[in-house]
């Protein structure tokens, strides 16, 4: 039975992870020039915690007045 070469299958995995890279690259660029500009969602920013924005002015009142 031969055995197995790893090199290749390294090399390999290595070729197919720059080809990967290389493509969403070219992607963001197209983005970039297409004017639309990319905050990062698709990469899951979002689901990463809060950003620097708060949602809400501190010390508003968006609640309404309750029994008064």
């Amino acid at each position: 039975m031969a055995k197995p070469n790893f090199q290749f299958e390294k090399r390999q995995k290595e070729l197919e992870k720059k080809r990967r890279n290389e493509e969403k690259l070219r992607r963001k660029q197209e983005k970039k020039a297409a004017g639309v500009v990319d905050d990062g969602a698709q990469d899951g920013a979002e689901a990463q915690g809060p950003t620097d924005a708060p949602t809400a002015a501190p010390g508003s009142n968006d609640v309404a007045p309750s029994g008064q």
